[in-house]
C-alpha cells in the first residue's frame, strides 16, 4: 500500500558506502554486519543462526556474537523452530525474528499515529464504508503498477503469483512465492503499514482483494504482520474455484 506507506516515512537500512574498505572487527564492520542480518530477517522472517551465517559467509561463532548482541539490544527474539511431521533426536533449532522495535528502525512505522488518527477521523465522520473506499483507493495505483509488471506472466495463477512476488519486492514488500501441496503461497516479509492495519483491517482486505485480482483466482489470507504474525501469508488454491460475489476470504490463525 504505497501511498499509505508515504505517511510512514519509510527509509532503507543503511550501511557503509559501497566499495569502502571496512576493517574486520571494527565498530563500523559490526554495524554493517548487523544491518545485513536485519535485512535478511526482514526478507526471510524466522531464520536459524546457521542459515544466517551461511547466507552472510560467517562462522557459527561470528554470527552467534552478532545475534547475542542483537538479543541484548532487543532487536531480535529467539524461539524454537516449528517442526511439522516427524523429527529427529534432540531439541529443535532456534529461529530468530525481528522485534517490532527493530522493524520500526527500518522505517516501517514512523508517523503511524498520524495515519491512524486520520483513519479514525474518516471512520468517525463518514463511517466504515468510507474507510473501505479509502483503503481501496490507496492500493489502486499499486495494483496498476503490479499488473503492468505481470504482463508476460500468462494465465496460470501460480506463475502469476511468482511474477507478483517480484513486483511486490520491487515495491518494498520483500515478497516471495512458493509451490505447496495445496497450491501456492505468497509471502510478504515486510508491511509498511502494519501498526495502522492492526486497527483498520480494511487495509489488509483491500490488499488481499488486489492479490486475488492479479493472480486471477480466489485467495485466502492466512496470516498478517498486522495481527502479530511474522509474515503476511496468502494461500492460492491449485484449482481455481468459481466464486459468486466477493472473492476474498481472510482467516485469522493465532500462533
Amino acid at each position: 500500500m504505497k501511498n499509505v506507506a508515504a505517511l510512514s516515512g519509510r527509509q532503507p537500512v543503511t550501511g557503509p558506502v559501497a566499495g569502502a574498505s571496512v576493517p574486520a572487527g571494527s565498530a563500523v564492520a559490526d554495524l554493517s554486519t548487523r544491518d545485513r542480518v536485519t535485512q535478511l530477517l526482514l526478507e526471510r522472517g524466522a531464520t536459524t543462526a546457521a542459515q544466517l551465517g551461511s547466507a552472510l559467509g560467517l562462522s557459527p561463532a561470528a554470527i552467534r556474537r552478532h545475534l547475542d548482541a542483537m538479543l541484548v539490544d532487543g532487536d531480535v527474539t529467539a524461539r524454537e523452530q516449528t517442526v511439522r511431521g516427524s523429527r529427529g533426536r534432540g531439541r529443535p533449532a532456534k529461529v530468530f525474528v525481528l522485534t517490532d522495535a527493530a522493524r520500526g528502525r527500518c522505517g516501517t512505522h514512523h508517523y503511524d499515529n498520524i495515519a491512524t488518527a486520520a483513519l479514525r477521523w474518516i471512520a468517525r465522520n463518514s463511517g466504515t464504508k468510507a474507510v473501505e473506499a479509502f483503503a481501496a483507493d490507496q492500493v489502486s495505483a499499486l495494483e496498476d503498477r503490479c499488473r503492468a509488471a505481470m504482463e508476460t506472466a500468462g494465465d496460470d495463477p501460480l506463475a502469476r503469483a511468482e511474477a507478483l512476488a517480484g513486483a511486490l519486492t520491487a515495491e518494498g514488500y520483500a515478497a516471495s512465492a512458493s509451490t505447496i501441496a495445496s497450491g501456492g503461497q505468497l509471502c510478504q516479509h515486510h508491511c509498511p503499514v502494519a501498526h495502522v492495519a492492526a486497527e483498520f483491517p480494511q487495509l489488509c482486505e483491500a490488499e488481499t482483494a488486489v492479490i486475488s485480482r492479479l493472480v486471477g483466482t480466489h485467495v485466502q489470507r492466512l496470516a498478517t504482520i498486522a495481527h502479530g504474525d511474522g509474515v503476511c501469508t496468502t494461500h492460492i488454491p491449485a484449482q481455481p474455484r468459481a466464486q459468486s460475489g466477493r472473492t476474498v476470504t481472510t482467516v485469522r490463525t493465532d500462533r
